[in-house]
């Protein structure tokens, strides 16, 4: 493995994986000093060995040696099953089916008793001894990484208070096994080095329309990224343009099997994101019509040479008929038409199509009060239900519209019985504060999980459905009814390709939210969330207070000038779980949405796409606001949902306050379940959220002197803007309701 880029202490750079000097152990722990691994040409488990072998050097400052064979001294071992029988006889036969895929089993045990366990003499070993096992190398290098996570402060879900409470080897006994088959990172980077919705720096991928030659940062993303067992990666944006076309030809092949190379040796496969017009722009066909045998011969042949370059390659990514991209729609087709066409020519190769359910009518007129782009995904999909093949999968937004502060989970989600799904996520901050606000996302997306569509009946959650858990369990009769589908101004019923969803082809996708700041993302403290996406993916069980916990911990720990702070971990973890809500209290009120300047989503506009194609509105007047979703008067969105949601959401005595205006148009007088008006409630959030923002820039001040300087410092500079830019979106806000409502606040504050 190379070596790592060289930054200084405090940059942020190393992230979650500093390997801080354990200062309060005065040398390495005998079996920490010897490593087994058996001599193998497979790269991810020479990256497991490497990774382990670099994170105890930097712990404990002495380099351990590498052994292929047992040696008669404490030790770690590492390796599969089935590869050596020195993994194989610690654990039985029923222990060794318990492990998935990439799941991994870790386990210390006294030299003692190794022996009464394996029969075999082990007396000339005296000590401990670890074993880190796997099915396939991926679950070792999982579970390496766990180890050393472990070792910087012991933790399965929580982190135990001393590094010494970690070094006990025969304290680990435990099993771990990912949730998801397919945990994903989607890059927004285009060619020419810009990152759409990017708000860390420029692409670490490309640079002036050519791939970067930096591949050192490369391989330390890839860390990253394992470190948290994210094992699928699309490399550039959904939104494909000219010079991005190109990547599937000559032209970048080359460089693309050189990404793939960095990335597969930490288990993480790469995807492409492509332009459905590809047959026209690089073909010189004069259609991209899914049912011509042109065009698909043309995606056949291309597939082959793409595979030729790239053998293990994801797939595809497509964002298709949606925003101005083109699609199947251009030639009356449908969804699964165009989805179908490129699945059959990747399957030869094991390549998955991941189709981007983000469809809707983006020049919608916004007079018209029935069309709902909310709507739309379920519409649109829905009907194809059953009719997609068993290696394309739909790529679904956690919410109906955009990644807001606040919405309802996609209805979406359960209403496909038959068809293989994607939760996707955004990490990137584009409406959440763009990483120059502090905004951990985990509580949002811990809801979304947790979250009963009812589907199946009670405990029919997002997490079960997106893992794939939920179709396991059901019947699959459901796949052999007929689908109505609309194409063009027609509609006809077609056959079910009858293809029971793979439990493979299941999963969470996010966008990334990192660029070449040299902390990744911009803020540090947004470093979190791609931490805690990474474990959440792993194991949705975990709660945000534990995720946090870890960040923090294996982030700030000995960073500071002295053993710290004993306030420090729990003081940054409780601004981490603070601040979803702080930013939603001064931002777009009771799940209304946007309310931001547009294009580029920054700052506060309240009537910024009001009167726009985009579909965003909130209808507020003089009496009233929101969206008027329900099926007894409105646009019918509430009924997508199954019941009893859909009877919650349909009546405003029962809906959540929090998604009050999503579903309703109310007065401002109306009154909430907390007791306030909504104007009042608007009032009271946006004075108190703008007083919290600032209590997070006090709260970092007073953690000044036991910080680095430079991370205090970047964070320090991030959280006074946001104390600034929390009052601008105060004073808008309220300023706004009240011209509109001309109803003042109870408490007579400033308002302009």
């Amino acid at each position: 493995m190379s070596k790592r880029m060289d930054m200084p202490k405090g940059s942020g750079y190393d992230a979650w994986l500093h390997y801080h000097r354990a200062r309060l152990i005065e040398k390495m722990p005998a079996w920490c000093r010897v490593i087994v691994v058996h001599d193998t040409d497979d790269e991810v488990l020479q990256t497991a060995a490497s990774e382990l072998q670099q994170g105890l050097a930097s712990m404990f400052g002495q380099q351990p040696k590498m052994s292929t064979v047992p040696v008669h001294v404490p030790f770690v071992a590492l390796g599969t099953f089935q590869d050596h029988p020195c993994i194989a006889e610690r654990f039985s036969a029923e222990e060794q089916a318990e492990v998935s895929a990439e799941g991994y089993r870790i386990r210390g045990v006294e030299a003692k008793q190794l022996a009464d366990s394996t029969g075999q003499d082990h007396d000339d070993i005296k000590g401990q001894c670890v074993t880190v096992a796997g099915q396939n190398s991926k679950g070792v290098l999982y579970g390496v990484f766990h180890l050393l996570r472990y070792l910087q402060g012991g933790l399965d879900g929580k982190l135990k208070p001393t590094a010494k409470e970690s070094l006990h080897a025969p304290s680990l006994d435990l099993l771990s096994n990912p949730a998801n088959p397919i945990r994903m990172i989607n890059h927004w980077d285009n060619m020419d080095g810009s990152v759409e919705r990017g708000y860390a720096g420029p692409s670490i991928f490309y640079n002036n329309n050519a791939f970067t030659t930096n591949m050192e940062r490369l391989r330390d993303y890839a860390r990253l990224l394992a470190s948290v067992g994210i094992q699928a990666l699309s490399i550039n944006n959904v939104n494909v343009h000219q010079v991005e076309t190109e990547l599937i030809t000559d032209r970048f092949l080359p460089d693309v099997a050189k990404v793939a190379a960095i990335f597969r040796a930490y288990g993480i496969q790469i995807y492409l994101s492509i332009n459905y017009a590809s047959p026209i722009q690089l073909g010189g066909l004069t259609t991209a019509d899914p049912l011509d045998p042109g065009v698909a011969e043309w995606w056949q042949t291309k597939a082959r040479e793409i595979y030729a370059a790239v053998p293990d390659l994801g797939g595809f990514v497509v964002k298709a008929d949606s925003e101005n991209r083109p699609g199947p729609f251009s030639y009356g087709r449908h969804h699964a038409d165009g989805a179908n066409m490129l699945a059959d020519a990747l399957r030869p190769y094991g390549g998955r199509v991941i189709w981007r359910c983000f469809v809707y009518d983006c020049k919608q007129d916004w007079r018209d009060r029935k069309t709902d782009r909310a709507r739309a995904a379920f519409d649109h999909f829905k009907p194809l239900d059953g009719l997609f093949r068993d290696n394309v999968i739909l790529q679904i937004k956690n919410g109906p519209m955009d990644f807001q502060v606040r919405e309802p989970v996609s209805p979406l989600f359960g209403a496909l019985e038959a068809t293989q799904v994607l939760l996707e996520f955004q990490i990137a901050q584009e409406y959440t504060g763009q990483q120059k606000h502090l905004c951990y996302l985990v509580p949002q997306w811990k809801e979304v999980l947790d979250f009963d569509t009812y589907a199946q009946g009670k405990g029919s959650t997002i997490k079960r459905i997106v893992s794939g858990a939920l179709h396991s369990n059901s019947e699959s009769g459901s796949h052999h009814r007929k689908a109505t589908v609309h194409a063009g101004s027609g509609s006809f019923q077609e056959e079910p390709t009858n293809h029971v969803p793979k439990g493979t082809n299941f999963g969470i996708a996010a966008v990334s939210n990192i660029g070449a700041d040299t902390n990744w993302t911009g803020h540090l403290l947004a470093q979190s969330n791609l931490y805690g996406y990474g474990r959440l993916s792993w194991d949705p069980d975990l709660s945000a207070d534990e995720i946090a916990d870890e960040w923090v911990r294996l982030t700030f720990s000995n960073q500071g000038k002295d053993c710290g702070d004993p306030e420090l971990i729990p003081t940054i973890k409780q601004m981490l779980l603070d601040s979803w809500n702080i930013y939603e209290s001064y931002t777009a009120p009771l799940g209304v949405g946007w309310m931001v300047s547009p294009n580029h989503h920054y700052g506060p506009d309240v009537d910024g796409y009001e009167y726009s194609m985009w579909g965003t509105y909130h209808f507020a007047d003089c009496w009233g606001i929101g969206v008027d979703r329900t099926t007894a008067t409105g646009t019918g969105y509430a009924g997508q949902y199954f019941p009893p949601v859909a009877e919650i959401y349909e009546s405003t005595d029962t809906c959540p306050d929090e998604l009050l205006l999503f579903f309703h148009h109310v007065p401002y007088t109306h009154v909430l379940h907390s007791g306030q008006t909504v104007i009042q409630h608007i009032y009271d959030t946006h004075f108190e959220g703008a007083e919290r923002a600032a209590h997070l820039q006090a709260t970092w001040i007073s953690l000044r002197e036991h910080l680095n300087e430079l991370i205090y410092e970047q964070v320090l500079t991030r959280l006074e803007h946001q104390t600034e830019h929390a009052k601008e979106w105060r004073d808008r806000i309220n300023t706004y309701f009240y011209r509109k409502s001309g109803i003042p606040d109870e408490k007579n504050r400033p308002i302009y």
